[in-house]
């Protein structure tokens, strides 16, 4: 039997290698019975430009297109109503004590920004999110496990209360930390979708970008014979550009300088986006093929989700 899975990426920014190698690459081996959506609902907890978050979704629509996600069911959250629907009804069983321990939401209040109702509740709508489709099994990065563990919490409580309506999930991480990709200039930080992380290698950029971003890498002052080797603590700029090359296919193996580091890292990283900017370009010239693509997944997710909507509002009561 296969294993139904879920995936939803937020276009607050544009998709970047470390989007490609921990959630974009994975999810292309998972796609027997797999829905893999945009999540445009929640781009809108933050402050955003909505023309950006268009263009983000676009782009995004057909970068899952281009690295080979065409075997999923592709949609945007925003085209299937039973997402804000039921999240509603999960707010109903969630408490304001639960959702203010979220860390996003914590990290924002502390400081002392003033954030949006919707950033405390949005972990309701993440459940919704999962719990519509009754996946066995959710993939998840760190920062997002607790939010699927309240996923849990809720569908446990709303199952005792008013009946089983819900699967509960099982939370299924990448343990060995394989395609974290930490930020060039920061190496203590992940990489970042926002435009002004010279940081982050984005999926679009072309070969010259691609090398003036490595050249510019952190490393450090060691020039010793063994200055090429991974050490998290003491050299995180280092330890990145080795993941790096190895996630892309590469290989340290005779590496010896930083110089020789960044050379190899560039080949292997420009060699795996290639194909996918070269199908990016494909598909921009016929547009309305994601469209279809998309319209298409959005129609089989209502399908999909509405029973699970209509059996959850009539265990509730209305």
């Amino acid at each position: 039997m296969t294993t139904r899975t879920l995936s939803l990426l937020t276009p607050s920014g544009r998709l970047t290698l470390g989007s490609y190698l921990g959630a974009l690459r994975p999810m292309r081996e998972r796609q027997g019975d797999a829905f893999y959506g945009i999540a445009d609902l929640h781009a809108l907890t933050t402050d955003h430009d909505p023309r950006l978050l268009q263009a983000h979704a676009a782009e995004m629509a057909a970068l899952f297109l281009a690295v080979g996600l065409d075997g999923a069911t592709l949609f945007r959250q925003s085209h299937v109503p039973a997402h804000a629907q039921l999240a509603y009804l999960l707010e109903c069983v969630a408490t304001t004590g639960e959702l203010g321990r979220m860390v996003q939401f914590k990290q924002k209040s502390r400081a002392g920004e003033s954030t949006r109702v919707s950033l405390m509740t949005y972990p309701a709508l993440m459940a919704a999110d999962i719990l519509l489709y009754r996946p066995q099994a959710v993939p998840v990065g760190e920062d997002q496990q607790q939010h699927v563990e309240l996923t849990r919490d809720l569908a446990l409580r709303f199952n005792r209360r008013y009946g089983e309506v819900f699967v509960v999930p099982e939370v299924v991480t990448a343990g060995d930390g394989t395609g974290r990709v930490m930020d060039l200039l920061h190496p203590i930080r992940k990489m970042s979708k926002s435009a002004d992380a010279a940081g982050s290698i984005l999926l679009l950029d072309p070969p010259d970008v691609v090398r003036r971003k490595v050249a510019r890498a952190v490393t450090d002052s060691d020039v010793g014979h063994d200055a090429v080797r991974r050490d998290r603590a003491a050299k995180p700029g280092v330890t990145n550009l080795l993941d790096v090359l190895v996630a892309c296919g590469g290989s340290a193996d005779g590496v010896t300088t930083y110089g020789a580091l960044k050379r190899a890292v560039t080949d292997a990283v420009v060699a795996e986006l290639e194909p996918v900017r070269q199908r990016y370009a494909e598909l921009a010239r016929d547009p309305g093929h994601v469209t279809e693509v998309f319209a298409r997944g959005a129609q089989r997710a209502r399908a999909v989700t509405e029973p699970v909507l209509a059996a959850a509002t009539a265990a509730i009561g209305l």
